[in-house]
């Protein structure tokens, strides 16, 4: 069963077994909005991408996004580069996938965001969303829907992070916090305040 989560919400990553995940992925879907023009409604193709940043104590050590498709530990791996959206199918544009047992013990949150290359805001953005997926079984957790496009080319959508204490298990918080930039770099003083 779906979570359908709230900005700040947190929940475990737990299967419904109680057994611990061992690899999710992070969808990210969007479409285009209808734009009215001398001729009707167009839309015009949107060029977001997906990043996952892998932090260690609040320190940025690796990131995956379409440049840098695989992390350097090989746990978190990105599936390529949508650079149109969604075209209204509703599934997933680009997706991160996150070995959660292969991550290293010192990697202790990975923070996903999505931004637009190209500068669109997301006014020009509809039916933006984040999911996780059990990766093992195909069964989507937990989704967190963006409502509204704003004056803004980027948002901090969710954080992955382990729960304290050494139990093993691991959070996804949604954060949905919008920020300005072009790439994952442009975001860090965003990402910051949410680790």
């Amino acid at each position: 069963m779906t979570v359908n989560m709230t900005k700040g919400q947190a929940i475990s990553l737990q299967k419904s077994d109680g057994g611990t995940l061992t690899a999710v992925r992070m969808g990210l879907g969007w479409q285009a909005a209808a734009r009215r023009g001398l001729f009707g409604s167009r839309t015009k193709e949107i060029d977001l991408d997906a990043s996952a940043v892998l932090f260690a104590d609040k320190q940025p050590v690796d990131v995956v996004f379409f440049r840098h498709l695989v992390s350097d530990d090989g746990s978190v791996r990105h599936t390529g580069d949508n650079m149109v959206g969604g075209a209204g199918s509703g599934g997933d544009d680009e997706a991160i996938l996150v070995d959660l047992a292969r991550v290293p013990v010192h990697i202790d949150q990975i923070v996903f965001t999505v931004n637009s290359f190209t500068g669109q805001t997301f006014q020009e953005v509809q039916n933006a969303f984040c999911r996780i997926v059990d990766e093992t079984n195909g069964q989507e957790l937990a989704r967190y829907t963006l409502d509204g496009g704003g004056n803004y080319t980027a948002q901090i959508m969710a954080k992955v992070h382990r729960v304290p204490g050494g139990a093993g298990g691991w959070k996804m918080t949604a954060l949905g916090n919008p920020a300005n930039g072009r790439t994952f770099q442009d975001l860090m003083p965003a990402i910051l305040p949410h680790l």
